[in-house]
């Protein structure tokens, strides 16, 4: 469903992209597949799906691939590159809501009050998969399991609203963002061990709530302390047992 070039699995690849499947299957990253494979659905059963897609992008580092009142017509799937979803108050100042990976979807939170609630930027040369909201939804009323899976997203979405609502400590915070980022990477079949931080620490630093001296100096001590290894925006997991364990798994979940 999503198409693209093959897929990159190297471990340091600066921006992976889903890849094609073929003539039966979708792509392996495919946001959908799970709901797809699941009830034995391929391209022959899910047609009116695949004719549902549209590629849109690339688009370029900074680039708005909506804005907060933008109608909600249509939802995206990545590609390619890292987006992130922020908010901007009054007073001009940002709150980076989330961040968003190949194969991951975004626009669900703007199904109610049907406008974006916020903007998605590309963090890099970003492309996209993009579904009409209301043929999508007809198609899933007709479709049970494709209908589940809209809501198991959505479930998902709203669930990592609340990822930093606790009150944790930074490195509790750091240790679950890492952790968090390496397992989306492996869900999608990109290695969850070794990847790139598209994001600036300043992005990071705000979506955990930090300060930005504060992420610099967690970084370096966990490369102290051997839990990870990272040079520019390279970064190794080498303790994923020792990051979970310092994460606490409630904020991990």
């Amino acid at each position: 469903m999503l198409s693209g070039k093959s897929i990159d699995r190297t471990p340091h690849s600066c921006n992976p992209i889903a890849d094609d499947g073929d003539e039966v299957h979708f792509c392996s990253t495919c946001a959908f597949s799970d709901a797809c494979l699941s009830v034995g659905y391929g391209k022959p059963e899910l047609s009116a799906l695949h004719c549902l897609v549209e590629h849109v992008g690339p688009y370029r580092t900074g680039a708005h691939v909506f804005r907060t009142g933008d109608p909600f017509r249509a939802i995206y799937a990545v590609r390619a590159g890292t987006v992130k979803t922020c908010v901007v108050d009054k007073d001009g100042r940002e709150q980076v809501l989330g961040f968003y990976l190949p194969g991951e979807v975004i626009g669900l939170n703007a199904i109610y009050p049907d406008q974006f609630p916020c903007d998605a930027v590309a963090l890099e040369a970003a492309q996209f998969c993009r579904f009409s909201f209301p043929a999508m939804s007809a198609l899933a009323s007709r479709m049970p399991a494709l209908q589940q899976h809209l809501f198991r997203l959505l479930s998902k979405e709203l669930g990592t609203a609340t990822l930093l609502a606790a009150d944790h400590t930074a490195d509790e915070r750091m240790a679950a963002f890492l952790l968090d980022l390496g397992d989306r990477y492996q869900a999608r079949g990109f290695s969850g061990t070794q990847f790139r931080l598209s994001m600036a620490r300043g992005d990071i630093a705000n979506y955990l709530r930090l300060a930005a001296e504060t992420v610099s100096r967690v970084l370096g001590r966990f490369r102290s302390q051997k839990l990870i290894d990272i040079n520019g925006r390279s970064v190794t997991l080498l303790d994923r047992k020792a990051l979970r364990d310092l994460s606490r798994d409630e904020c991990t979940n």
